[in-house]
């Protein structure tokens, strides 16, 4: 049975444009090639960190939501780690209620991008 994940991570900001689609585009190939399916992507820009990690007090951070089998996040964390344009990251499983939260959290941004247009 899938399940559905959240992560978030954040790149280091010394990265350009390109490196970061990069990045984001190696992860999503991770979660889709291991039988995971995208819920949702944001993609929430340059924020400053709220303490310095590495030397560092900006970064890229960007968030997946999928469902996939639970072996897949542990492929997912292992890539994490040894990519070095990652400073921190974060997986959990959603239970019921985060789930019916994001769906209602995703339908709410679609709606607000079409009334915007």
């Amino acid at each position: 049975m899938k399940n559905q994940y959240e992560t978030v991570f954040i790149a280091t900001p010394v990265l350009s444009d390109v490196q970061i689609k990069e990045a984001v585009s190696k992860f999503k190939g991770i979660i889709t090639e291991n039988g995971g399916e995208i819920v949702n992507e944001e993609n929430w820009g340059l924020r400053k960190l709220a303490y310095p990690i590495q030397k560092k007090s900006t970064g890229f951070y960007h968030l997946f939501e999928f469902k996939a089998e639970p072996e897949l996040i542990a492929k997912l964390e292992l890539q994490y780690r040894r990519d070095e344009r990652i400073i921190r990251f974060l997986t959990f499983k959603q239970d019921k209620y985060a789930t019916e939260y994001s769906a209602k959290r995703i339908n709410n941004l679609k709606a607000k991008t079409v009334k915007e247009n």
